[in-house]
């Protein structure tokens, strides 16, 4: 038997943008985990380890994980159809991954009728372009991504690694 194909969720039968309507789904605890990464050029990674991940503008590492939690609790007001969510939960780890790529993950937490996926990468993604806006002054040549969903959890259909 052949699976019937997968719908847009934000599109209304007569192909018009429409926010989902999560009343009738259950109330869960959700939860979910994305990354964004942050690749230097060879002589700005240099430059940013021997600093400690200073910049003129203050600590980046500190900054950066201020303004992807910032942005969680408001990725309702940055992106047209995610609901206002109550988050119970926000972290945002950043550390190097190798010698030149800085990896940033944010990982979101709600009991809610929907998900945070959005949540999780916006978080991400704003902390990495923080990132870039606090060293930009060293190299535009820095660049930013892959952004990714890692995981997701207590919604109708589990997706990765938590």
């Amino acid at each position: 038997m052949k699976k019937p194909a997968k719908k847009l969720t934000h599109i209304d039968p007569k192909g018009r943008p429409a926010m989902v309507d999560v009343s009738a789904k259950e109330t869960t605890t959700r939860e979910a985990h994305a990354e964004c990464r942050v690749r230097f050029p060879a002589d700005v990674a240099r430059q940013l380890h021997a600093s400690g991940l200073k910049s003129a503008k203050g600590g980046i590492v500190e900054t950066a994980i201020i303004a992807g939690t910032m942005a969680v609790k408001r990725t309702h007001e940055l992106i047209p159809f995610c609901h206002p969510l109550p988050i119970d939960g926000c972290r945002v780890a950043i550390d190097w991954d190798g010698d030149a790529v800085l990896r940033i993950e944010c990982a979101v937490k709600t009991t809610h009728r929907t998900g945070v996926e959005m949540e999780a990468l916006t978080g991400a993604t704003v902390a990495a372009l923080t990132v870039y806006d606090m060293c930009k002054a060293l190299s535009h040549r820095i660049v930013l991504g892959p952004a990714k969903l890692l995981g997701k959890r207590g919604g109708k259909h589990d997706f990765g690694a938590m």
